[in-house]
């Protein structure tokens, strides 16, 4: 699509966007209908879909027309509508007031030029650099369709790929770049035959220290009968701002999703306080002169204790020598498991209610307690917890409290 209308790859989100848009409504294999109409329950018509990168004619909107000014103003097609019924324009040609070159608008009313592209022997204006190498180009050219379920040829041009160790970036405009590290291993064997494998090695130690301390499993016999869930390693490199890598991170995750409900798991959800009560809570502290503290949970859903009976099996490089016929029995919730967040949850609560907070009723996921003149409240939002309070000493105080107790 940007090599057919000419459009530098900063426009490759709005390609995407416009790409999902149309392949959501049109026919797919094996299917009668289009996934937009499976899931809206209603037919559509297709005759607006237009040639993306084309030339349109858009007329100004009744507020911004002058009387002997332009009615017109030339712009390039993006896509459609987020929150209306209408298109997305980029302005390339306006003498109108308040409509400036290189701005995005969307209105409906507007005479399309499928067949010119104005921007293909255009070059770029953009002052940045966009970096996406060795991306895949997907060019996809949507005709006119005058009929509901017309087929939208597509054509795709794939460019092979060359793999790299270091860190890449995509670029999102001025201010956001995004940086994407490539090869990660996906078990213990690539992970200790990478060139990185003193530090994978140190991470793996790490979580596997923190796990045994927290007795999250025993190993037994499998009893009889017993299909056991597996469990593997994730691998991850956490980056700073600027790409350099902060530092290695390992995850022992459950394959959660062979277990079974109401034999394995019940009732799955996780705490998450409603962002109108988190802004609400920030006025309150603003109103009133609260201090707030943010509180992560390292490896939060290692502290929840689990109500079923679950078995798994031995993680990879932690198999005991003549053991290897058992099973590891959980005794706490791991990642990966359904029931995770639920049991975590449960122990924050009961963790805050015995010493003495208060569920608050507009949002069970935020507590409070008074007395001595002192003041503190505590929202929850899964695995952050921000906290109010009326003295720098009482939010000490509490995150002691929950630092020895979420254990």
């Amino acid at each position: 699509m940007l090599n057919t209308t000419g459009l530098s790859k900063e426009w490759w989100g709005e390609a995407i966007l416009t790409t999902c848009y149309v392949l959501n409504r049109v026919l797919t294999k094996n299917k009668e209908i289009t996934p937009f109409e499976e899931w809206e329950k209603k037919r559509i018509n297709l005759s607006y879909l237009r040639t993306w990168g084309c030339l349109a004619k858009v007329n100004v909107s009744i507020n911004k027309k002058r009387k002997l000014g332009p009615k017109i103003v030339d712009c390039v097609f993006l896509g459609y509508a987020f929150h209306s019924v209408g298109y997305r324009f980029l302005i390339i040609k306006s003498d109108v007031p308040d409509m400036y070159v290189d701005t995005i608008m969307e209105l409906r009313d507007a005479t399309f030029f499928e067949n010119e592209f104005p921007m293909k022997n255009t070059p770029s204006k953009t002052s940045h650099e966009t970096i996406i190498p060795h991306a895949q180009e997907l060019s996809i050219l949507i005709d006119h369709v005058e009929d509901s379920h017309e087929h939208i040829p597509e054509v795709v041009d794939t460019i092979a790929t060359q793999k790299s160790k270091r860190p890449r970036a995509k670029s999102f405009g001025d201010e956001f770049i995004v940086y994407l590290v490539e090869d990660m291993p996906t078990t213990i064997v690539e992970a200790y035959s990478s060139p990185d494998t003193d530090l994978w090695k140190e991470a793996v130690r790490s979580e596997m220290e923190y796990i045994m301390s927290n007795r999250t499993w025993e190993v037994v016999d499998r009893p009889y009968g017993c299909q056991p869930i597996g469990c593997k390693w994730i691998f991850k490199k956490k980056l700073r701002p600027n790409g350099t890598i902060e530092r290695y991170k390992v995850r022992l995750v459950a394959k959660g999703y062979t277990q079974k409900e109401g034999e394995d798991f019940f009732d799955t959800y996780s705490p998450v306080a409603r962002l109108t009560i988190i802004c609400t809570l920030i006025a309150v502290a603003a109103s009133y002169s609260l201090i707030i503290n943010q509180m992560d949970v390292k490896t939060y859903f290692l502290n929840g204790d689990l109500d079923e009976e679950i078995y798994m099996d031995q993680p990879e490089g932690f198999i005991a020598d003549g053991q290897e016929s058992k099973v590891c029995r959980l005794l706490k919730s791991l990642y990966g498991l359904k029931q995770a967040p639920k049991q975590w949850y449960e122990k924050f609560d009961s963790t805050l209610i015995t010493t003495g907070f208060v569920v608050n009723e507009a949002d069970t996921y935020v507590y409070y307690r008074y007395g001595g003149g002192e003041a503190i409240m505590l929202c929850l939002y899964v695995d952050d917890i921000l906290i109010f309070g009326s003295n720098l000493n009482v939010i000490e105080k509490v995150k002691k409290l929950l630092s020895s107790n979420l254990k």
